[in-house]
């Protein structure tokens, strides 16, 4: 994804070339800019030397069970804001524990590593910092790279090449680099390796470069476990595309058939890595060639699917969703239409039995003109809280990773539950008032209306 903004904009695997040319270069400028601004000094300016101490880290909360749910933090989020805003994120973000993830370069975070053996880990601190006060179960993703371990110039950093992936003679640097954060953090027991096989295309094949990809996880994976064999360690974090269009494939559904090369790539890395504590994707509902088939609510069983097949394959292995979208660019959907299709999708990734679901915050700078934050988890300026922050925290207090779940049939096939013993939540996927009997109790809900009950157990 763009460091700048969570919104789905996939396309077919070859979206590195038209990615670096349009709209990752203007987000990367605006961001570019944005810091130069904080700090007074060009961003990609030579890293301090590592002198600084790490920071000290409150460790993770101490909760029964994993909470599944969590957030991805991007370019902008809380430790942007200023005077109430701060406030007011932390509160939205840590009320409720749950999972927050943080990229160790990009999206908020700018090179920790510069020149060889130079290191800058003041941004990467502060995220780290903001996931500890905020009662986070904390997460990195291993990516990106530095430019010296991409054919760039030391102690500079071009943005717009973040998404170039390490040289394969830099594989060992890199997962140096992982280690080195790793033992900077050591409350961080949980590492994604790299994000959405960034760089890992092979234009020639046509297909995605798995076995580079897989070399380099490995050297990574195995160096984390020297630090600390407690360590949670996944991959392939590959976008899983469909198309509507075409022949069926291996795994297709009414929502599209998948990419056959998107599954490959993860039957190449369950074959040939050195280990894995879970396995993690990323996907869109939307296809690739008719956006949402046959409708946004239908196309969300892709997810469910997905999640089925990788278990299946990985014989077991916890399933993460490192990234889900749900709205294509341009639909222009209301507030409630849009977290009505988000509930949803929430919904069908506890059925399946998702382990960890991370929500892309799409979070905005203070300083947008408009003020409008489209699905983002509060209001930028002020720290109000947005709508999708409730649907994150109800779902981590009642649906956490291993909670049971109970069968509940609506009157009306319309509505969707998803209940356990104490708690279900309802979602109306109409634009139309619905009367509905759940549970034995009658309601009345309001169009796209999500509406959590009391089950009284």
């Amino acid at each position: 994804m763009t460091p700048s903004n969570g919104r789905d904009r996939r396309g077919r695997p070859r979206w590195t070339i038209a990615l670096l040319a349009g709209a990752v270069a203007i987000a990367l400028i605006v961001g570019i800019l944005g810091y130069a601004s904080r700090t007074g000094e060009p961003s990609g300016r030579p890293g301090a030397a590592p002198t600084e101490p790490a920071p000290t880290l409150e460790p993770p909360p101490a909760i029964g069970d994993w909470p599944r749910w969590g957030v991805t933090h991007t370019q902008f989020s809380a430790d942007n804001e200023t005077g109430e805003a701060v406030a007011g994120a932390e509160h939205v973000l840590g009320r409720v524990p749950m999972v927050q993830n943080q990229h160790i370069m990009g999206w908020g975070a700018d090179s920790p590593e510069p020149a060889p053996g130079r290191y800058d880990f003041d941004s990467l601190d502060r995220r780290v910092e903001l996931m500890a006060r905020s009662k986070a179960l904390p997460v990195l993703t291993l990516c990106c790279a530095p430019d010296w371990m991409k054919g760039g110039d030391e102690g500079r950093t071009a943005w717009e090449r973040l998404e170039v992936a390490p040289d394969r003679d830099h594989f060992d640097d890199f997962a140096q680099l992982a280690a080195t954060v790793a033992r900077r953090y050591p409350t961080v027991k949980h590492f994604m390796v790299w994000n959405e096989f960034k760089g890992f295309w092979s234009d020639s094949g046509n297909q995605w470069d798995a076995e580079a990809y897989t070399e380099l996880y490995n050297k990574v994976y195995q160096a984390l476990k020297a630090v600390d064999e407690d360590i949670q360690v996944g991959g392939p974090y590959v976008p899983i595309d469909t198309d509507a269009g075409g022949e069926r494939t291996e795994l297709s559904g009414p929502w599209g058939n998948v990419d056959p090369r998107s599954l490959d790539a993860v039957e190449y890395w369950i074959s040939h890595k050195k280990g894995a504590d879970f396995v993690v994707v990323d996907g869109s509902s939307a296809t690739n060639d008719k956006g949402l088939v046959p409708d946004e609510f239908t196309a969300l069983g892709k997810f469910g699917a997905i999640t089925e097949w990788l278990r299946d394959k990985t014989g077991g292995l916890p399933v993460w969703w490192a990234e889900w979208y749900v709205e294509p660019e341009g639909l222009d959907w209301t507030e409630a239409r849009r977290t009505a299709v988000q509930t949803v999708a929430l919904m069908d990734f506890a059925a399946s039995g998702v382990t960890t679901a991370l929500y892309w915050n799409p979070q905005t700078s203070a300083k947008a003109e408009t003020g409008q934050c489209p699905g983002c988890l509060w209001r930028p300026k002020d720290g109000v809280e947005l709508p999708m922050a409730g649907l994150l925290s109800g779902f981590a207090r009642w649906f956490p990773a291993h909670v049971e779940l109970s069968a509940v049939t609506p009157s009306d096939d319309r509505v969707r539950v998803l209940a356990q013993p104490r708690q279900m939540v309802m979602v109306n996927t109409t634009d139309a008032a619905l009367p509905v009997e759940v549970d034995g109790r009658r309601f009345e809900l309001k169009p796209y209306e999500i509406r959590w009950s009391d089950r009284g157990a």
